[in-house]
C-alpha cells in the first residue's frame, strides 16, 4: 500500500503509523521520519517557514521517488506526507513511513526517501525570521551529497 499527500493541514502520526501497519501484510519493521519546523535557522530564530508547490510537478516527483524505494527494498508498503502553506516552529512538515519484511530495509528505505524528499521533490521554502525579514531557502550542498550516496551505491 502507498500512501501519498500534500496537504496544508497536520497530520497524526500515530494514526498514520497505525494505518500503515494494519494495511499491509509480512511486515517485519517500519521505519519513521517525522520532520519538524525549526525554530532557528541560520543561527537566527524564526517565526514561520513557508512552503509552496506546483502539484501538477511536486504529487509527481513524489509518486516516482516512493516507486523508486518500493523497487529498491521490496516495500510491503509506506506512507509520505508533506505539508505546505505556512508552518510555525514546531509544527509537523514531513512524514515518511516505510514498511518491510525487514529491518534494515524499513531504515534504509527511510533515510532513501528523505534524502530524495529532500533534494528531488520540488517544494520552495521561505523563512520568517523574528526580526522582519525573510528569506528563500537555498539548497544545501550536504543534502545533495546525502542524497548521491543512493546513485553511487547502486541499490
Amino acid at each position: 500500500m502507498r500512501t501519498i499527500r500534500v496537504q496544508e493541514q497536520d497530520f497524526d502520526v500515530g494514526a498514520e503509523f497505525a494505518g500503515l501497519a494494519g494495511s499491509c501484510t509480512g511486515i517485519g519493521g517500519i521505519g519513521c521520519f517525522l520532520g519538524i519546523v525549526r525554530d532557528a535557522a541560520q543561527s537566527r530564530p524564526i517565526s514561520a517557514m513557508e512552503l509552496e508547490h506546483y502539484p501538477a510537478m511536486t504529487e509527481p516527483a513524489i509518486e516516482r521517488i516512493a516507486a523508486e524505494a518500493e523497487r529498491r527494498w521490496s516495500l510491503v508498503g509506506c506512507t509520505i506526507i508533506h505539508r505546505f502553506g505556512r508552518l510555525a516552529p514546531g509544527e509537523n512538515i514531513v512524514l515518511v513511513l516505510a514498511a518491510a519484511a525487514h529491518r534494515q530495509a524499513a531504515l534504509e528505505a527511510t533515510a532513501f526517501l528523505i534524502d530524495w524528499l529532500k533534494t528531488r521533490a520540488p517544494f520552495w521554502k521561505k523563512e520568517h525570521y523574528t526580526d522582519g525579514e525573510q528569506s528563500w531557502v537555498e539548497a544545501r550542498e550536504e543534502d545533495d551529497i546525502a542524497a548521491a550516496q543512493w546513485l553511487a551505491e547502486g541499490c
